[in-house]
């Protein structure tokens, strides 16, 4: 890095200014005064500042200050001036002499110029360092926060590969994390898996995942050992005692060439390896491809430990934020599986309904997505994140776990009545069977004792008849309870016929007289629609409430809070019309209106439940189509729902089969879902 000094074109200098070598000193004559930006900034320069150069600038004196920034001005009077003229700009100036001065004065002022040269040279070099280390100081804060933000482990190693490439300007990097499920008894890894490649020049790498131990046989294995990092100027010139070798089959298979690299070992706060980073063919322009053996000589460099502490520094960021994925992995598998695991004790409550909340998880959030697309309407192109569609996820599968507030014996009721007052009836109308034989009996021996054998024949079949049509009555009146029992629409006229059994009463077997029909019994089979009476379904509507109740108690984080509002609503109607709260249009939320349609679809396409038969999908949709247009359901979501056949994710799940779709067939049954 010769010294450069700068003077004008015709000015008579020595051979070798400074005293020295003639080649010790770059000299470059101009025409006129050069700017700052044309001059070489890594080179001590000294200007010699006449009136020939100074007066072509004609009193620019920011151009001045520019140069004198970056270099030092020696100020040349005319023969015999000794003091700076006032058309010189003193105070920019490092020294002055006039152009008559005699050589050792003019070589003495020049050195000092340029010891003060070097010393801007010094001053520029320490700050260009100082914005460099600012701005990776500053990389990697951003990086730090970067990592400290993404969940998605794959997500999250693209990025850590990515951002020591970039910071390296290294060609390609590889990771491996350390196998949880192979660590020894002592918690002391035994293999590394490989997770992820990138590669400037072959970026469309295939990605097979594959283990190594952890010991000093691999590159990898070597670093997490020691849990020192290793940086190897070229691997194919390793010594003969290293321990490692590089495996070269990815070079020969793909005519690359790895050259330099760096390994380090990525440590948590606990000193504990829990993966190792691979940067390869650190380069000089990072635009740069490897295309070829002569390029790498030409391109690679060595890692040097500029390099080494920058890895390391985001290698402990990196790990920190690996292990931090991982235990949010772990936490988010253990927080659903309680959930899965809470759902299927509901629905064991009620097994006619088991997977219902499985299955319209699984289409609302298909919804969702088919909304972001190719959404219909207002809806179109909206676009939900992967927390998001977790949230609405937990939430669908949760929308029923209110049912635990609900008395078992109505969560699970087939008929209108109960099966122990069935029973009782059955019972009842037994003993009024055998009580009729009973009675002929009895008057057949009353007659007998009385009368004799005179026409007994004919008496015996006159009690006969009486009997058999008091049994033909019960069996009539029977069958009628039994018909009236089922949950389905009642028949015009029905219920005169209940009214009818009702009014009449029989003797108990104490003597008392009671009715063939008692009022709770009356009153569950005058049900009109379905299988439950008014405060039955009160109860099972309560669940919609309780869900919410117990929802509400649980410490969601920020991207889970809204579970509960969106699984309160899911029996809400755009029109007002549905329940608890009777709420409408905007105060429903759109992933509210998502599960709604998924609720309804499932109820009525569910495999046949004891209140109700299974419906076919075409009557299903016209079903929902129906209700979409009287202003119940969100046509828009309809449409999305239908156009992208969001039921078929039910084919794919374990519980679903061409019979057995989601579950809100209460509509056609009258039984709130």
């Amino acid at each position: 890095m010769r010294p450069l000094l700068v003077a004008a074109i015709g000015r008579a200098l020595t051979a070798a200014p400074l005293g020295r070598r003639e080649g010790d000193l770059e000299l470059l004559r101009v025409p006129a005064l050069p700017s700052a930006g044309s001059l070489p900034a890594s080179r001590p320069i000294v200007v010699l500042l006449d009136r020939g150069l100074l007066g072509g600038i004609a009193g620019d004196r920011r151009m001045l200050e520019s140069l004198a920034a970056v270099a030092a001005l020696v100020g040349m009077g005319d023969p015999g001036e000794d003091e700076p003229p006032d058309d010189f700009p003193t105070d920019l100036l490092t020294s002055y002499v006039s152009a008559d001065a005699p050589p050792g004065l003019l070589i003495a002022q020049l050195r000092g110029a340029f010891r003060h040269a070097a010393a801007l040279l010094a001053e520029r070099n320490a700050r260009t360092d100082e914005a460099a280390r600012q701005r990776e100081l500053t990389d990697l804060t951003r990086i730090g926060a970067a990592l400290g933000t993404e969940r998605n482990l794959l997500t999250l190693l693209e990025m850590i590969l990515a951002q020591a490439r970039r910071i390296t300007t290294s060609d390609a990097a590889s990771l491996y994390l350390v196998d949880q499920d192979s660590r020894a008894a002592d918690g002391a890894p035994r293999l590394l898996r490989f997770k992820l490649s990138q590669n400037a020049t072959i970026p469309d790498l295939p990605l097979r995942e594959f283990t190594v131990p952890v010991d000093h046989t691999s590159l990898a294995g070597y670093a997490t050992t020691t849990g020192e990092p290793l940086v190897i100027a070229d691997v194919y010139l390793l010594p003969d005692d290293a321990t490692y070798r590089q495996n070269r089959s990815f070079d020969q298979s793909l005519g690359y060439r790895t050259k330099s690299m760096l390994v380090i070992p990525m440590k948590t706060h606990k000193d504990e390896v829990i993966g190792v980073l691979q940067l390869i063919n650190r380069k000089r322009d990072a635009e740069v491809r490897l295309t070829d053996p002569t390029v790498v000589e030409r391109e690679v460099l060595p890692y040097d430990a500029r390099c080494i502490g920058l890895v390391t520094a985001l290698a402990a960021q990196a790990a920190v934020a690996i292990e931090n994925s991982l235990l949010y992995e772990s936490i988010e598998r253990l927080f659903d599986g309680f959930v899965t695991a809470a759902v299927h004790a509901i629905e064991q409550r009620d097994p006619t309904t088991f997977g219902h909340s499985e299955r319209v998880a699984a289409m609302t959030v298909g919804l969702a997505e088919a909304c972001g697309r190719a959404g219909t309407g207002a809806h179109r192109g909206l676009h939900f994140s992967a927390s998001e569609l977790r949230e609405l996820r937990y939430a669908g599968l949760l929308h029923d776990f209110g049912k635990v507030g609900v008395r078992e014996k109505v969560l699970v009721k087939r008929k209108k009545l109960y099966h122990g007052q069935l029973d009782l009836i059955r019972h009842r109308f037994a003993y009024l069977m055998q009580q009729a034989d009973l009675e002929f009996e009895r008057e057949r021996a009353d007659y007998l004792a009385e009368y004799g054998t005179k026409a007994l024949d004919g008496a015996v079949a006159r009690l006969e008849q009486v009997r058999r049509t008091r049994r033909e009555e019960l069996s009539r009146f029977l069958d009628a309870i039994l018909r009236a029992n089922e949950p389905t629409v009642l028949a015009a006229g029905t219920f005169d016929e209940l009214r009818e059994i009702g009014a009449r009463s029989f003797l108990d077997i104490d003597g008392s007289e009671r009715p063939l029909l008692n009022d709770d019994e009356m009153r569950f089979l005058m049900v009109r629609r379905g299988n439950l009476d008014e405060d039955e379904r009160r109860e099972i509507e309560s669940h919609v409430s309780h869900t919410y109740a117990f929802l509400k108690q649980i410490p969601w984080t920020r991207e889970l809070r809204r579970i509960p509002d969106f699984a309160y609503g899911h029996h809400e109607k755009l029109n007002g019309m549905g329940y608890p709260r009777r709420v409408a249009g905007a105060e429903i939320a759109v992933q509210t209106r998502m599960m709604t349609i998924a609720d309804i679809f499932d109820a009525l396409t569910a495999t046949d439940r004891p209140y109700k038969r299974a419906v076919p999908l075409e009557r299903a949709l016209d079903i929902l189509t129906t209700e979409a247009r009287e202003g119940m359901l969100d046509g828009d979501l309809l449409t999305t729902f239908v156009d992208a056949r969001v039921f078929d994710v039910l084919a794919t799940m374990e519980s679903g089969s061409a019979g057995a779709l989601p579950a809100a067939g209460a509509i056609a049954a009258g039984r709130p879902i």
